[in-house]
């Protein structure tokens, strides 16, 4: 009778095992691997009971006989009655179901970070001042005085979402962005990398891990504010919204308002767009699995020496070596928002584009969820660009154009391997290149690297226009055998051009560094 109850016991307790197994599964059914997953769960759990089952009966078989009593035996002592070997199966089948349960329940608790719904409440996280000391951006004089929101996302179709900051208090105001077009923050290749590994390897990275911020009128469709003392709905002059330069999902919504003739930001949190969601963008966005991909969008993966083939991305028609000078002793230029984050380039004695290009210079590293740390500096790797040689202009045909375009590549000794890298900016029209003075160079065409990304500051109406992945625009660092260089490394974030302003045959050529704290060298290019 006693082994009876044990095994009406031992019996029940597996059964509840298996529905829990089975529940994981129910719960987790939309996803094939998790699915997957699941089933190993239940298996392993099934095959763990039975192999208690088989060690409880056989120890009950081994310290009983028909004709005598059964006697309370301790678990241990009935152990050491079992042959040594046969312990030690069940030792390892134990161990080894124990694994794949614990694997199966890591996977779950993974593939969950995917579940996402029609609507959902996002957590968001603000900083005040003094918990964000590094803030670079111009702050209002209202800043965190219209704060403590909640956002809500609205699916609408496949790729459009209602964005919905709504307020914990009442003087605060309830905006809504309408209908916004998600695939377009979200990274998809241009067509013609798709057929090259190396060049989608590139294109991807460079176009999750740069940053894009979009801004959109408030007088517009696509922005409703409502409720509130009234302050936002009279001041309101931009609402933005920014994929960070990070790891998949961690993006910002920025609020402005115009003091005397400038405009300052009031109101800035940081939220994860939900996993699920983007998955199924970047799916619908791309035609392939996002499994192909997803770790070096949700973590940096660097594809230094990646052989890049320039005839995948355009066709050169002819070319010239132009006149160009670097103006080594110049001091800085500061403008638009250099003004504001050269406070977080880390050097002493830094007057000229020779003493930033020849300094162990450190930047305030942007780090999660997308803010400025200065306690964790990123280093440089200027020794790339130490020696300029010259530049080359090229008329290309590009494959997102039916018209040539240009091409500048600007040729630099590398201090360390004293083989030479080559810096190229592609897919631009020079007559479309801004006029403009040099005090105003951060007007001009102001641009990340990569293949396929958009400007780091665009109006949403201009993004529609003209989606990244149909962009003819390509920048990349390589070195002397064409392979990819880390220019996050190097600390280069992209380029500003512009042609003077007094005399449009002469083009004004700046890189910019990491995060674009500064720029990095000035070189003026004459142009026939």
């Amino acid at each position: 009778m006693r082994a009876n109850r044990s095994f009406v016991v031992l019996d029940k307790w597996r059964q509840q095992q298996q529905d829990k197994s089975a529940a994981y599964s129910q719960h987790f059914m939309n996803y094939d691997v998790v699915k997957c997953t699941a089933s190993i769960f239940t298996l392993a759990r099934s095959l763990e009971n039975l192999i208690l089952l088989i060690i409880y009966s056989r120890c009950w078989a081994m310290t009983t006989t028909e004709k005598q009593k059964p006697k309370r035996i301790p678990l241990n002592q009935q152990l050491k009655s079992v042959p040594l070997n046969q312990r030690l199966k069940w030792v390892l089948l134990l161990g080894a179901t124990g694994t794949l349960s614990l694997l199966a329940i890591a996977g779950i608790l993974f593939f969950s970070r995917y579940n996402a719904t029609a609507r959902m409440t996002v957590p968001v996280k603000e900083f005040s001042r003094s918990e964000y000391p590094e803030n670079p951006a111009d702050l209002s004089t209202h800043y965190r005085q219209y704060a403590d929101r909640k956002l809500t996302l609205i699916k609408k179709d496949a790729t459009h979402f209602d964005f919905v900051l709504e307020p914990t208090n009442k003087h605060t105001a309830k905006i809504v962005f309408k209908n916004v077009d998600v695939s377009l923050f979200v990274p998809k290749e241009p067509d013609w990398v798709k057929q090259n590994k190396n060049l989608e390897t590139i294109a991807l990275v460079d176009r999750e891990w740069n940053r894009q911020q979009v801004s959109f009128k408030p007088n517009s469709n696509d922005v409703e504010v409502s409720g509130g003392d009234g302050f936002e709905k009279t001041n309101l002059v931009s609402a933005d919204i920014a994929n960070n330069c990070l790891n998949a999902g961690l993006w910002e919504v920025l609020l402005s308002v115009k003091e005397g003739d400038t405009k300052k930001l009031y109101y800035q949190g940081w939220f994860t767009f939900p996993m699920g969601h983007y998955k199924n963008i970047f799916e619908d966005n791309n035609k392939v699995s996002y499994w192909q991909h997803w770790y070096h969008l949700e973590h940096w993966q660097n594809p230094e020496g990646t052989p890049v083939d320039l005839q995948g991305l355009r066709q050169v028609i002819s070319e010239k070596e132009i006149p160009t000078k670097f103006l080594a002793d110049e001091r800085f230029l500061t403008s638009g928002e250099q003004k504001r984050k050269f406070k977080l380039v880390l050097g002493e004695n830094l007057l000229t584009w020779k003493d930033l290009q020849n300094s162990p210079a450190k930047f305030a590293t942007f780090a999660s969820p997308g803010r400025y740390d200065i306690n964790k500096p990123w280093s440089n790797k200027f020794e790339r660009i130490a020696n300029f040689k010259k530049a080359i202009l090229r008329t290309v045909k590009s494959p997102a154009s039916s018209q040539p375009l240009q091409e500048l590549e600007l040729i630099f000794q590398d201090k360390n391997t004293g083989t030479d890298n080559r810096y190229l900016v592609s897919g631009f029209d020079l007559n479309k290149i801004p006029v403009l003075p040099v005090s105003d160079y951060s007007k001009g065409l102001y641009m990340p690297m990569g293949i396929g990304v958009p400007p780091f500051y665009q109006s949403y109406e201009d993004l529609k226009q003209v989606p990244p992945s149909k962009s003819p625009y390509f920048s990349v660092l390589l070195d002397s055998q064409n392979k990819w260089l880390n220019h996050h490394d190097t600390a280069i974030d992209g380029v500003v051009m512009h042609r003077d302003r007094d005399n449009p045959k002469l083009l004004h050529f700046y890189l910019l560094t990491y995060e674009r704290h500064s720029l990095l060298g000035h070189y003026i290019i004459t142009l026939n």
